[in-house]
């Protein structure tokens, strides 16, 4: 089993800062918010995209699939009573020349082994979609 750490710290009342291994990113945690840090929920979107980028990364030489590069936009929704992330939608946009049928089986892929877009689909709505850039 995989475990991993990350440790935050307060700077001030405007921000903290996160860090794990030898990164750090800086946190927006200031109740008027700022434009030069993450927000939770902005960090939450983050990390989805982190884990569909990292899990293409893991299935392209296992299926084959050529790619020159990959684009996702994700849009969350928050209700605010009790606050939460209601739903999720994502837009995968990839530089190929794979058929459909590949980039649907990399969809599929990605939506099938990646670990934190399964740990959020599991508590809130995640859908989206994945398009040839064009």
């Amino acid at each position: 089993m995989l475990e991993y750490r990350v440790a935050a710290r307060r700077i001030d009342a405007h921000g903290a800062v996160a860090t794990a291994k030898s990164a750090e990113i800086a946190l927006d945690t200031d109740l008027s918010g700022r434009q030069d840090a993450l927000n939770p929920a902005e960090l939450l979107l983050a990390a989805i995209a982190a884990c569909m980028l990292k899990g293409i990364e893991r299935v392209m030489p296992m299926i084959r699939f050529d790619l020159r590069g990959v684009e996702i936009a994700l849009h969350g929704k928050r209700q605010d009573n009790p606050p939460r992330m209601t739903e999720i939608d994502y837009d995968i946009v990839v530089d190929t020349d794979e058929s459909d049928q590949r980039l649907e089986l990399l969809h599929k892929n990605i939506r099938k082994y990646g670990t934190i877009s399964n740990t959020i689909a599991a508590a809130t709505k995640l859908e989206g979609t994945v398009r040839r850039k064009g």
